[in-house]
């Protein structure tokens, strides 16, 4: 049941638009849950630009090798736009992975080292590694995870880079010289950077599950201190027929137009408001 709710997930963020080289998780290295629990993960709020520099957290098990990077992200804040960048030093850089978990730490979608193409310097970049994520988490959940690493498979290839006097002749418009590119060697180090935005667009992969499975969950996994909890809110009037349908139907066409970001926001203004119809409407709409 469990496969079957993450697997429907993953297909709505997909049929929303997501780029093709995302794929199931299923096809990321398998990680021991333990492993999961004991990484010190680092909590980033959205905006925010952080760059860090791998070799403290390592993890060798199985195909991963090297140094790993772990991160929380806020799951109620949105949609969230990831830019990870690995920046080639010299001539050695960090073929980055990611798996994304839900907030119970589970796998719930997976980009290899593949959907990090290499990006020629600019005026104001460097040669790097970059890949844009576009997540969105379902709604109840707290936090989900990232988890940079790298693999045997990594480490055994190279990427080709432009030599910065062939760059820097064709962003003047000038003749491109004959001349050998560089090639950096993948490392189990490096340095990362990362830009975290909430955003509202659509085209984003579901993190998480939309609907409540049968199967017991284990208990969440919080990072840092644990605030103590508000008190219960008052349960909100049933809302009015009228009100009811207006946010029925604005769920039906949001979920028709593709727009599964849009619909998820208004069946939890509609909740909030009272709705009892709404999540109904909703499931009702996906599974169509």
């Amino acid at each position: 049941m469990k496969k079957t709710l993450l697997s429907l997930c993953l297909s709505l963020g997909l049929l929303a638009g997501a780029q093709a080289a995302q794929t199931d998780a299923s096809a990321a290295p398998k990680i021991s849950a333990q492993t999961l629990h004991n990484l010190s993960w680092t909590p980033l709020v959205p905006p925010v630009t952080q760059e860090v520099t791998l070799g403290g957290t390592k993890i060798d098990q199985g195909e991963i090798q090297g140094a790993v990077a772990a991160f929380s992200l806020p799951a109620d804040r949105g949609s969230l736009e990831i830019v990870l960048t690995s920046l080639v030093t010299g001539k050695t850089v960090y073929a980055p992975n990611v798996l994304v978990l839900d907030e119970q730490m589970r796998p719930a979608a997976f980009y290899p080292a593949s959907y990090f193409p290499y990006e020629k310097p600019g005026l104001v970049s460097s040669d790097r590694l970059e890949g844009t994520l576009k997540l969105t988490p379902a709604l109840g959940q707290k936090q989900i995870y990232l988890l940079v690493y790298t693999t045997q498979r990594d480490l055994q290839s190279t990427t080709q880079m432009v030599n910065p006097a062939k760059a820097y002749a064709a962003g003047v418009g000038n003749a491109v010289p004959d001349i050998p590119d560089p090639v950096a060697r993948h490392t189990p180090v490096g340095t990362l950077s990362l830009k975290v935005s909430a955003e509202q667009k659509a085209g984003n992969v579901m993190i998480g599950q939309l609907f409540p499975s049968s199967e017991p969950a284990a208990a969440p996994a919080m990072i840092g201190d644990t605030a103590k909890p508000a008190p219960e809110a008052k349960p909100a009037e049933p809302m009015l027929a009228e009100s009811d349908d207006y946010f029925n139907g604005a769920i039906k066409k949001a979920v028709q137009a593709g727009e599964i970001d849009k619909a998820l926001k208004l069946l939890s203004e509609a909740e909030r408001l009272g709705s009892k119809t709404a999540r109904k409407t909703f499931i009702d709409s996906v599974k169509r």
